[in-house]
């Protein structure tokens, strides 16, 4: 209850909080701090964003990510936080969305800033259960409606965020039980430690992704049609 309440006030007041300050909090929080920058309204500097980098390799990345369970989810991201950071950085390059509108809404907006953090384009998301017609909407309006707590659910994981934190955030009722469609913050939570990756060691975590799921190669994109979310041990 806490965490929801400092986010919502963020959300309405965070233009006021010092940008020092919610780099503290977010260590106290759990959460990126370059998340709570975007959730206060204030701009990310670009030592805290991906590297510029390869977008195909970052969509493997995640597909192959996709594939693991949560024992091998933590082994993955034990060895993505081991890998060296470049020397030299390349300059961040802000993921396009098909149309290149601007986001309408405020949610919108800090749905699509939450995906640009982690260098998410609409081709680089894994598998979420949702069309590009949705997630295109979600990042365009994202206005209330019936779906958006399902929408909500599904997009959450991926960020590395509990569904109570994401739906405070989007002013969204919490609905009590409701899970993640296919995966769980701990997906995520691989994909965080993964920012500071260049090409080269991406190329590396998905290989390693690949043997720890013990995952074959069809050739063809096959995701995990249900995830891993229902084996989450924080939701048992």
């Amino acid at each position: 209850m806490e965490r929801t309440t400092t986010l919502r006030r963020l959300v309405a007041n965070g233009t006021g909080t010092a940008p020092q300050r919610l780099t503290g909090l977010a260590t106290g929080l759990g959460i990126p701090a370059a998340d709570l920058l975007v959730i206060a309204g204030h701009p990310v500097p670009t030592e805290l964003l991906p590297p510029g980098r390869d977008a195909e390799a970052l969509r493997r990345f995640a597909y192959s990510a996709g594939h693991c369970d949560h024992a091998r989810l933590a082994e993955l991201r034990a060895f993505v936080s081991s890998l060296p950071r470049p020397a030299v950085v390349e300059p961040f390059v802000r993921p396009t969305w098909p149309g290149h509108r601007p986001a309408a809404t405020r949610v919108a907006a800090v749905l699509r800033d939450l995906l640009r953090n982690r260098g998410f384009g609409l081709r680089e998301l894994p598998f979420l259960g949702l069309s590009r017609s949705t997630l295109l909407a979600m990042v365009r309006r994202c206005d209330p409606g019936p779906y958006r707590a399902r929408q909500l659910s599904a997009l959450a994981g991926p960020l590395g965020w509990r569904l109570p934190d994401l739906f405070a955030v989007a002013d969204e009722p919490y609905p009590p039980g409701l899970r993640p469609m296919v995966h769980c913050h701990h997906l995520g939570r691989v994909f965080e430690a993964a920012v500071p990756l260049s090409t080269a060691r991406l190329i590396e975590a998905t290989a390693e992704a690949d043997r720890l799921s013990a995952r074959e190669e069809h050739g063809v994109w096959q995701p995990v049609s249900q995830g891993f979310a229902g084996e989450c041990p924080d939701l048992c």
